[in-house]
């Protein structure tokens, strides 16, 4: 078979890579002629483990190849992938969709033959009856249906999740349509995927109610971890207790400082905006949105909380600025909140991040960039850890505690123990959790 993939960023990368892999002849499509240039030399524009070696093996086998001429892209393909972005409008918080729509006209130009062609990009409800009538408007003349296939890859993992899924959607206007997106994703047949085959409007709306509930999830348990800290509970134990429940389940339930990233925010903003508009809105998520907003807004009254209620004059040590481990997006990330208010009560930032600096310096001016974690460390007057990156979790606390001017750390991602810490001699702050001494773990 063979695809084509218009758009070469998180989404049509790894997703055409994975293809690929599969055996799937790819073609990769950018207008962004830089962007093509480094991919043909190799070089991946996005972080994401495994990715550089699955590019390279499938360049070098011939299946995966990268362009900016669609026309030459579409020849002799079975389906044409929309994988574009579509940001939160500016001004109403509606996805903003003039990516999706104009790729519709310019592969309306080039249709010589039948071809599914597929939204992969997070679309609103309707998106794809949109996009056919465009397609209908340009070439009437033309042999094609439409089909939605929303991708539910999580950043960092993303690799394992396209090729271990828990299930695969896809929403297809017609059973010839749903039987090639079938073949497309027949290897996974092998591990016993379910194939959820629906109408377009229902793969659109299952996209947004997987991310707005697991951003609800994500908020509740920050909410329940506020309640621990009054109450004298430990959020991990309530955490535990409930995921336990198969009905409810372990995962998305760690508390921290609020859900950021490139599909979170933005989703969860835009299914709002689309229910309003229809005329059934969703509280529940409206809530969500408000509380998370500020939760990361609060964080940075946490740290100047624990330095004694001030930051004037002083230096914070920051580990971590992307949303996220194993990712370099810096996308809604909470520390966009958290270092300029910091920076707004007077402190100096001294900060790193194993993948995101390159992208966090053109969005936090006036930080001083270290070379790793210890390096931001020296003179500091507290640390705190916004991202749990893996090399964050084992830091030497005697180094860490020589090397500060008071033993103070901000664990804003739960990942030492109290215990340990008050060992260590540390004055150490986290989310939801009592002090060993039996009160609140508060700094």
């Amino acid at each position: 078979m063979r695809i084509a993939m218009i758009g070469t960023g998180y989404v049509g990368l790894v997703s055409g890579a994975c293809f690929s892999e599969f055996g799937v002849h790819v073609t990769c499509v950018d207008k962004d002629a830089g962007k093509i240039e480094r991919l043909r030399n190799g070089e991946i524009p996005i972080y994401e483990p495994g990715l550089d070696d699955l590019v390279a093996r499938n360049v070098a086998a011939g299946r995966l190849s990268f362009t900016m001429d669609l026309k030459e892209a579409m020849q002799g393909v079975d389906a044409v992938f929309i994988a574009v972005g579509t940001p939160s409008r500016r001004g109403d918080g509606h996805a903003d969709l003039s990516y999706v729509y104009g790729a519709a006209e310019e592969i309306a130009q080039h249709l010589d033959h039948y071809t599914v062609v597929v939204t992969k990009s997070t679309v609103p409800v309707g998106t794809g009856r949109e996009v056919e009538a465009i397609i209908r408007r340009v070439r009437p003349d033309a042999e094609f249906d439409i089909a939605s296939n929303p991708e539910f890859l999580r950043e960092g993992s993303a690799i394992g999740d396209f090729m271990r899924p828990d299930r695969v959607v896809i929403g297809a206007t017609s059973d010839r349509a749903g039987e090639v997106m079938r073949r497309l994703y027949r290897p996974l047949y092998l591990i016993e995927t379910p194939i959820v085959v629906t109408s377009l409007e229902t793969a659109e709306l299952t996209k947004y109610a997987a991310n707005t509930f697991l951003a609800a999830k994500i908020t509740f348990i920050n909410e329940i971890a506020d309640l621990c800290e009054k109450v004298g509970a430990n959020v991990h134990d309530v955490a535990r207790g409930i995921g336990l429940d198969g009905r409810i389940g372990k995962k998305f339930l760690h508390p921290g400082p609020g859900y950021g990233g490139s599909c979170f925010p933005k989703d969860t903003l835009a299914l709002v905006r689309t229910a309003q508009q229809v005329g059934s809105p969703l509280r529940i998520i409206e809530t969500v949105v408000d509380i998370n907003d500020k939760r990361k807004k609060q964080m940075a009254e946490r740290i100047i909380a624990a330095c004694g209620g001030s930051v004037d004059g002083k230096t914070v040590a920051v580990l971590g600025v992307a949303f996220k481990p194993n990712t370099d997006d810096m996308r809604d990330s909470p520390s966009l909140d958290i270092v300029p208010a910091l920076q707004a009560a007077g402190a100096k930032v001294r900060a790193f991040d194993p993948a995101a600096m390159h992208e966090a310096e053109k969005l936090l001016p006036g930080v001083d960039w270290a070379k790793d974690a210890y390096g931001t460390l020296e003179g500091a007057d507290c640390v705190a850890i916004l991202t749990e990156w893996n090399e964050f979790r084992a830091l030497d606390l005697r180094r860490v505690k020589s090397m500060l001017k008071r033993p103070v750390m901000i664990d804003l991602r739960n990942i030492y123990n109290p215990d340990d810490m008050a060992k260590a001699g540390f004055t150490y702050t986290s989310i939801g959790r009592p002090s060993p001494a039996g009160g609140m773990d508060r700094g």
